[in-house]
């Protein structure tokens, strides 16, 4: 036979591979395999020439990011048209908000000396109508809503825990989603 032979063995993997695990491991390696038979045309590399860089191309919503030397993707859900590859904007802002929160607050408790062994932070993003706000500018407007739920794992007494859970309103993305931003755009030359 002229075309390339491989196999992939799985130890314990049933020929459905059922698990979700397994069949995530060989769908990797095929991929793997097959990007070499592949003749995919080149594509231009993203230059950042500022903290992030963005690129979507004229079909669906996929969209690359490069962050420094770190290759993301971004894509809206099925549901809205997307093809589901990545994070939506919103999740992305959201998963920022939730970094920083575990980061700030290991570093305070880092100082401070103090056994927080883990952080997790579960959060959700939702836009609710200003009606429901006594802040509403506009009627018909809507606000953001971030719920943040922290877990802290370690030997931490209660004023422990409530202060990192007062910190984590201090760390600096909760503070700019907090304060007023100014964004700028400009057009750039090609």
């Amino acid at each position: 036979a002229r075309h390339p032979k491989s196999f992939i063995s799985l130890d314990g993997a049933d020929h459905l591979l059922s698990d979700k695990a397994d069949s995530q491991y060989a769908g990797e390696m095929i991929a793997a395999w097959a990007n070499r038979y592949l003749d995919l045309p080149a594509k231009a590399e993203l230059d950042v020439e500022r903290q992030v860089a963005v690129r979507l191309g004229s079909q669906g919503y996929t969209t690359e990011i490069m962050v420094r030397r770190h290759g993301l993707t971004a894509d809206e859900p099925e549901s809205v048209g997307g093809n589901d590859y990545g994070p939506s904007p919103y999740e992305l802002v959201t998963a920022g908000l939730g970094a920083c929160t575990a980061m700030t607050l290991h570093m305070y408790a880092r100082r401070k000396n103090w056994d927080l062994r883990e952080v997790t932070v579960q959060l959700d993003h939702e836009k609710n109508h200003a009606s429901d706000s006594e802040h509403a500018e506009k009627p018909d407007s809507k606000i953001d809503h971030f719920n943040r739920i922290l877990y802290l794992r370690g030997e931490l007494d209660e004023t422990q825990r409530l202060r990192l859970l007062e910190i984590a309103n201090k760390c600096p993305v909760h503070r700019t989603l907090h304060n007023p931003v100014e964004i700028h755009t400009n057009l750039g030359e090609e």
